[in-house]
């Protein structure tokens, strides 16, 4: 496996891994290679309130910086009810139950033949 196929690899696990830690919710991941320009995961989780979904962010954030993954923009703070992290290669949609529920990307998102996963991939 190439370098840079391998740290956009570590990024996602990193990413599953600090959702996890955080406490998100019905985490989802699913994979884009080769059928989006935008990413190659988009991981998608909720959180159980604002100040959660807020806190969220700011700490993947802080982590995916610190492991050396280059800079990261958050989009959607203050406000918290949909938050969007940009890590590049994983994109992460964090928000309120409710605010996903009535913008479904994971069915949005889902190709034919190719299922959104739970957790980690």
């Amino acid at each position: 496996m190439a370098a840079a196929e391998m740290a956009k690899h570590e990024l996602h696990d990193l990413v599953l891994s600090q959702l996890d830690d955080d406490q998100a919710q019905e985490i989802v991941s699913i994979p884009l290679e080769g059928k989006s320009s935008v990413a190659d995961f988009m991981v998608i989780a909720s959180g159980r309130s604002t100040r959660q979904v807020a806190s969220i962010a700011q700490k993947l954030s802080e982590t995916v910086k610190r492991a050396g993954h280059g800079p990261v923009r958050i989009e959607g703070l203050p406000q918290a009810d949909w938050v969007l992290v940009d890590a590049g290669d994983v994109v992460i949609h964090l928000f309120r139950p409710e605010v996903r529920t009535f913008y479904n990307l994971e069915r949005m998102w889902s190709f034919e033949g190719g299922e959104p996963q739970q957790g980690r991939a």
